[in-house]
This record gives C-alpha cells, sequence and structure tokens, in this order.
C-alpha cells in the first residue's frame, strides 16, 4: 500500500511505479496506448531527471550520494532498460503531470536499489522530495517533449533523403524516355519521365530542409522554470546548471528561453513541427496519387510505369495487383494532416499560464512522424526503387500527342500548328509524318523540336 494526498492504493509488489502512477491508470484509459510506445520520450524524460540531479547535487540541493543514484536510475531508463514501467495512457489530464509522476517513481525505485533499499522506501530516496527537486511537470515535460521530437524528426530525417535518393536515381534511369506530360488530366506538352521523378526528387529534398531548419527551434528550452516560468522552489544556480548538464548529456546547442513565463505556456514549434509534418505528408501522399495514375491499368488506363507487386490484389480476381504501398503512404498522410488539426486545437486551447494539452500534442507530433518514418523507408525500398517504365507504350503516346505540337509553334507559326493538330487528332497519324507532308520542316528538324530537351539545373540537394 502505498500513501498520498488523496489517501492510500494498492501498488503490485514488482512494479517500480507508484501510488501517482496507479491512480493515473485508473483515470486515464481513453487510447489504451502507454507512454513506453514513445520510447525517445522515455529517454528524453531520463535524459532531463539525470540533468536536474547533477545540477541538484552541484548546487547542494541534494545530498552526493542520492544525486548519484537517481543518476544511475536514469542511466538505466536511457539505455532502454524498465521501459515497460512507463504505463500511464499517453492521453491524460494534467498537462503531463501524470507522466511526470510516473517517471519520479520509477527513477525513485531504481535508485533505491542502486543503494541497497527496497522499493517504497521513499523515505530514502523520494520521488517528489529528491527526483523532481527544483522541478515541475511544467518545465520538465515540454522539455523532454521537445527533445523527443528533435529525436524523432532525426529519425525521419535519416530516411526522407535517401527516399529523395530513390526518386533522384530513376529520374536518371528515365532521363531518356519520353512521355506526354499532364496537365488537369488532360494531354499537355512532351516531357522525360526521368524529368517527372527528378521534381519527385527535388519537392521531398525541400521539405528535408525545412525540417532541418526548424532543428535548432527545438533546442530553446524551459528547464528551470518550474510552475509558471518563475523558477519558484528552483535553487539559486540550478536552471543554469541544468540546462548546461542537459547540453553536455545530449549533446546539443540548448539554451534557456528568453522568456521562461512566456515560453511555459507556448507550444509554437511544436505548432510550427507539426506544420511542416502536414506539409511533407501532402507532398509525399500527391507523389503516391501520380505514381497510382501513372502505374494504373495496366491494360486499359494510362500503364506508363510498373509499381512492383507486392501481393494479390484481389481475393476474386486473379491475378490482380494493386499499388498498396503507395495507398498505405496515402492512409499515412490522411492520418497526419488530421492530427495537425487536433494539435492546432490543442496550442489554440492552451489557457493562460500553460497549456494542459501538450500530452495530445507530443502523442499526435510523435506518431505523426514515426508513421512518415516508416512510411518513407516503405515507399523507398518496396516501390521506388523496383520501378519500371513502358517504353514503347510511352513513345507511341508522345508520337501521336497533339500537345507535342506546342513546340512547333514558334517555327510554323499557331495556324499551322493548330491545323496539324486537328489533321493528328483526326488521323492518328504521327505529328512529323504531318509536318513533313505538309512540307512546313524535314524530318530531322521536326524529330529535334519534338524532343524534349532537360532543363533542370537544381538537384535535389540544394531544394
Amino acid at each position: 500500500m502505498e500513501r498520498d494526498s488523496l489517501g492510500e492504493l494498492p501498488v503490485p509488489a514488482d512494479a517500480y511505479w507508484g501510488v501517482h502512477t496507479a491512480r493515473a491508470l485508473e483515470n486515464f484509459q481513453a487510447s489504451g496506448i502507454p507512454l513506453a510506445a514513445h520510447p525517445c520520450l522515455i529517454r528524453a524524460l531520463a535524459t532531463v531527471k539525470r540533468a536536474a540531479a547533477r545540477a541538484n547535487g552541484e548546487v547542494g540541493a541534494l545530498e552526493p550520494d542520492i544525486a548519484r543514484a537517481i543518476e544511475a536510475a536514469c542511466q538505466a531508463i536511457e539505455v532502454g532498460r524498465h521501459h515497460q514501467e512507463f504505463c500511464v495512457d499517453v492521453i491524460q489530464g494534467g498537462a503531463g503531470t501524470s507522466t511526470n509522476m510516473n517517471a519520479n517513481e520509477v527513477i525513485a525505485n531504481l535508485a533505491l536499489e542502486h543503494v541497497g533499499f527496497d522499493r517504497g522506501r521513499y523515505d530514502v530516496v523520494s520521488p517528489l522530495d529528491h527526483v523532481n527537486r527544483c522541478q515541475s511537470t511544467n518545465d520538465v515535460y515540454p522539455t523532454a517533449l521537445r527533445l523527443a521530437v528533435g529525436t524523432a524528426l532525426g529519425e525521419l530525417l535519416a530516411e526522407l533523403g535517401p527516399l529523395a535518393d530513390a526518386f533522384e536515381a530513376k529520374g536518371t534511369e528515365f532521363a531518356h524516355v519520353v512521355k506526354v506530360g499532364r496537365t488537369q488530366l488532360q494531354d499537355a506538352v512532351p516531357m522525360t519521365l526521368g524529368q517527372e521523378f527528378t521534381a519527385f526528387a527535388v519537392t521531398l529534398a525541400e521539405d528535408t530542409a525545412r525540417l532541418r531548419e526548424s532543428l535548432p527551434l527545438l533546442h530553446e528550452i524551459s528547464l528551470g522554470a518550474t510552475a509558471i516560468g518563475t523558477g519558484i522552489t528552483a535553487e539559486p544556480g540550478y536552471a543554469e546548471a541544468a540546462v548546461r548538464h542537459l547540453a553536455a548529456f545530449t549533446g546539443l546547442s540548448l539554451k534557456p528561453a528568453a522568456d521562461l513565463v512566456e515560453a511555459t505556456s507556448d507550444t509554437g514549434v511544436l505548432l510550427l513541427v507539426s506544420g511542416l509534418l502536414k506539409r511533407l505528408a501532402v507532398k509525399l501522399s500527391k507523389i503516391c496519387n501520380d505514381l497510382r495514375l501513372l502505374s494504373s491499368g495496366p491494360q486499359n488506363c494510362l500503364g506508363e510505369i510498373a509499381l512492383p507487386p507486392r501481393q494479390a490484389g484481389s481475393s476474386i480476381m486473379p491475378g490482380k495487383v494493386n499499388p498498396v504501398i503507395p495507398e498505405m503512404v496515402n492512409q499515412i498522410s490522411y492520418a497526419v494532416a488530421g492530427a495537425d488539426v487536433s494539435i492546432t486545437m490543442a496550442a489554440e486551447n492552451g489557457q493562460l499560464q500553460l497549456n494542459a494539452f501538450e500530452p495530445l500534442i507530443g502523442h499526435l507530433l510523435l506518431t505523426s512522424i514515426q508513421w512518415l518514418t516508416r512510411g518513407c523507408t516503405a515507399l523507398r525500398t518496396h516501390c521506388v526503387a523496383g520501378i519500371t517504365a513502358h517504353e514503347e507504350h510511352l513513345a507511341r503516346q508522345a508520337a501521336r500527342s497533339v500537345g507535342s505540337v506546342t513546340a512547333l509553334t514558334p517555327h510554323i507559326g499557331c495556324t499551322a500548328a493548330a491545323t496539324i493538330a486537328k489533321q493528328a487528332l483526326a488521323t492518328g497519324t504521327d505529328l512529323v509524318d504531318l509536318v513533313v507532308q505538309a512540307g512546313l520542316l524535314d524530318r530531322e528538324q521536326a524529330t529535334g523540336l519534338l524532343t524534349p530537351v532537360p532543363r533542370n539545373s537544381v538537384s535535389p540537394a540544394g531544394g
């Protein structure tokens, strides 16, 4: 039995968490998803608590042996141990208080074992008086969340770059394949399939750059602000020491927010990251829509490219294969866009000196990043790498496309070009043959003008 200000509750004998976590388990059962589903957040919490313990030992707020025991407990969590003890639901009231208390209790009990005491001996190492010394949920949780989001973004960027490279490689492979471009789903002017795939690479490289630009903004933290930014209950020198040690532990250029009261209530950087994730998701979804269209058929639609077959596409139609990987990425993108709406509402509804809804913001951000990371990996390895072109089909379409006549207008005039286009539509004759028959150009001139020349000068790396 453990006691808090509300009374007693039973705690499992083999648990490292305590009474505050037990109450949270009773109160919050919305999603069924535990904190442990976000290991980067658990590791970040442990690192923040380790920096706090080091700072508290330095300024004399904790006895050295207690500070060392807490640090040892945090390091065990940082390397991946005991994550199953972080069992509180990700959707919770209290602005993350239950998350902070779950961490405090697990760390306290691990520290107790480190110094040779039984779990629950909070007179020796207390979750509140020792592990949470000079801290509040309101500076610990936002700081840990920003570290976790930064870590997760690093993992996403590590997959987004190779995906852009895969599209660029296809751009090179298909550089010689002439096809008909399309606007508003209608035939337009000629281009190469390589140009189409290179454009996919460039647009993803632009999003890579935007996401990288957001990382330094996540490094402005509020550790030391305590409850509302005034630093109440924090010892003199603690805030500076805590930020310094956290920077050393993480290897990041962390700095305290310019105004800790503002930083305690502000979720602007999280809103920014969410918007960037939505932007990426929309672009990925557009690319996947294009891949599905270009591969549609394969006999009775566009059928310009073939996606690698991944699984049988029907329980009733033999031989049918569906574009399942782009379809999966589409759905990830829809979820990320929906999450951005929820994050926007949560950010806007934080009242006065604190946003109570950061648990939702954090869960949705980390889930969106995780899903996008996995989606990028699957799209690259299971789809883009194996795409092939139906070159003969594309060549036939390009030769007969009346949109290609646009390239001739500077040389034969708009009136003659319109006449040629009408004849091509009516007879199905190749444009080159019609132009030569009309005596407007010789075959070499017409062929050269109707062959698209790549004009891209921007590489994906420079996006």
